[in-house]
């Protein structure tokens, strides 16, 4: 019996050590058949107790049964796509932590990369890798001088856990560069969602990080200060979605119904279209119609995906920036049987409101601007959904349906991540740039009602 917990859009998820689970009852035993089962798919049950029992009778060394039962289920699971995966106790405490803003580690957002080395989506606001400057795309080749290549990537984050205050050395590989080492202090990470600030007296700043449990009502308050603190000056506000792995569907339903009056924010479909679903803004746009920009790189994943279709295709706000991640799918937490234990599990396709899938392609944005109009890119070509091993295909491929929205380049082959936007503005040429926008924006619409 699975009972549902929460639905997420992680970028990726924190892997798992898999544990237990299953329901073998003995080499050549009898499994549970209904009279519709296929009888090919027993015969392969059987031959799992099979191996399993060779294994436990004839394998060089003794071998835990639980070893054996968790690697079983971590390679059911692993097989089906990037995002799905086991999680044990310990794995879904942290998972149920994460989302709801503080959770122990390092504070990056990882996947595992093709090769085997653990690719940075994101690094956290404020958190320990952010200020040992992670940046998204890096890879991380090894965790204190033990190479990666070879571990899962639940393996990988635990090493990456431990005590608060102790250190550890990640081996780096940006781009084109020497590999190079990083030490990061372990710190509790309780995530701030949501900053706030005006710039230049008159254009609000809003910078989402994360999608969790907080984000709506941390929002609700910044624009609330925004709108004190500047009055009748307010030109528009700026929304940074720039290096937001994902988070909470229901978070990321309610931040862009924040800003739209009406219309479907996004839909979801799985297998059965009976269950496809439709999610619709409410009457009240927080912001009074003023002009929106939001900021988007190719760290921008998921959740933050979802916002910037949604306002893009309503026409609410120009998305300025660099070609997102394109994680098109949505993951279930559902809760197992054996205490502590769930499977984080693929169950849906989501679809931006004028019905086009982003899965491997990403949000087109309408104003292109790299990270700095003159510089030595580190990264190179950001790695991105579709470079994933095993991810989902786009469904929408090959009938004629344009995954961008006329955007004035196709950035995805330049894509570069700026590590997260607490710089002036000087040092952050996306924001400077959009800041421009705003004002000329407000120029042109003083003009019009004079």
């Amino acid at each position: 019996m699975m009972q549902r917990v929460r639905t997420t859009l992680f970028a990726i998820g924190f892997g798992a050590t898999l544990l237990g689970g299953g329901t073998f009852l003995g080499a050549g035993g009898a499994w549970a058949q209904d009279e519709d089962s296929k009888p090919d798919t027993y015969e392969l049950l059987d031959s799992f107790g099979e191996v399993f029992e060779r294994i436990r009778k004839d394998y060089v060394e003794e071998v835990e049964d639980e070893e054996l039962l968790e690697a079983a289920i971590q390679g059911m699971l692993r097989n089906l796509d990037p995002h799905s995966s086991y999680l044990n106790q310990k794995n879904f405490q942290s998972i149920r932590q994460q989302t709801r803003g503080e959770f122990g580690g390092l504070g990056i957002e990882v996947t595992l990369d093709e090769t085997g080395y653990v690719r940075v989506v994101a690094p956290i606001d404020d958190t320990p890798a952010f200020r040992a400057g992670i940046q998204s795309g890096d890879l991380i080749t090894e965790l204190d001088g033990v190479a990666v290549q070879g571990l899962t990537l639940g393996e990988a984050v635990e090493k990456m856990r431990g005590e608060v205050g102790s250190d550890i050395v990640l081996t780096i590989l940006r781009g084109d560069q020497e590999p190079f080492e990083a030490t990061v202090t372990r710190d509790r990470i309780k995530v701030q969602s949501v900053r706030h600030r005006i710039e230049g007296g008159d254009i609000g700043y809003l910078r989402i990080s994360s999608f969790t449990g907080q984000t709506q009502s941390g929002l609700d308050k910044a624009i609330a200060s925004i709108k004190e603190e500047a009055g009748e000056d307010l030109k528009g506000f700026i929304l940074d979605l720039r290096s937001n792995p994902g988070g909470l569907l229901d978070q990321a339903i309610s931040v862009s119904d924040t800003f739209l009056e009406k219309g479907e924010v996004v839909s979801t479909r799985g297998r059965d279209p009976e269950n496809a679903q439709r999610y619709h803004a409410t009457p009240g746009d927080q912001i009074d119609g003023l002009p929106l920009i939001v900021l988007i790189n190719g760290g921008s994943a998921s959740a933050s995906e979802i916002v910037a279709g949604a306002l893009q295709d309503h026409g609410r706000a120009i998305v300025l920036g660099t070609q997102s991640f394109g994680k098109g799918s949505v993951q279930t937490i559902m809760q197992l049987s054996r205490p502590g234990t769930a499977i984080k599990l693929t169950t849906q396709r989501y679809y931006t409101p004028s019905g086009r899938s982003i899965q491997q392609k990403g949000i087109s944005p309408d104003i292109l601007v790299e990270r700095a109009r003159v510089e030595v890119l580190e990264s190179g070509k950001l790695r991105s959904e579709a470079d994933l091993r095993g991810a989902l295909t786009n469904d929408q491929d090959g009938d004629g349906a344009d995954a961008g929205n006329g955007g004035t380049e196709d950035s995805s082959t330049d894509a570069d991540v700026d590590e997260t936007v607490e710089s002036s503005n000087l040092q952050d040429y996306q924001l400077a740039r959009a800041l421009d926008l705003m004002h000329g924006i407000a120029l042109y619409r003083n003009r019009e009602a004079n």
